[in-house]
């Protein structure tokens, strides 16, 4: 098993970040090796999307969506937002964070993920802050 690594997260002013961290690397691993979660990840590529939308887009159970969406939202993948509507039913949608993912080996045999954030509107801080390590 490969030793635990000090560096956790390597930022650069592109909103490039390298994950290496064990527990995040394999927890963003695990969430992408999952075919459901990468087409949630493209469908909310350009709008944001309700639990239903995605259900129905994806011919998923409104059950198996929820879980989806809630790996995708640990993994800091996407971000829950509350949709307003005139009518007073308010309705959370998910949006993506990422732009890309790419996973490699570094130099020493340890596997590193480089994310590419999405700029958001009003976004303050790093969005690495919603992941954990």
């Amino acid at each position: 098993m490969a030793s635990a690594t000090v560096r956790t997260f390597e930022e650069s002013a592109n909103d490039v970040q390298t994950i290496v961290a064990e527990s995040a690397v394999q927890q963003l691993l695990d969430t992408l090796g999952d075919a459901d979660c990468r087409a949630i990840l493209d469908a909310t590529r350009e709008e944001a999307l309700t639990a239903n939308e995605v259900s129905e887009a994806h011919d998923l159970p409104l059950s198996t969506t929820y879980r989806k969406l809630d790996l995708l939202t640990e993994a800091g993948l996407l971000e829950e937002r509350t949709r307003i509507s005139q009518s007073g039913k308010h309705a959370s949608e998910y949006t993506r964070l990422v732009d890309d993912v790419v996973i490699s080996l570094g130099p020493r045999g340890e596997t590193e993920v480089r994310v590419s954030w999405v700029k958001t509107p009003g976004q303050t801080g790093s969005p690495v802050s919603m992941m954990g390590d």
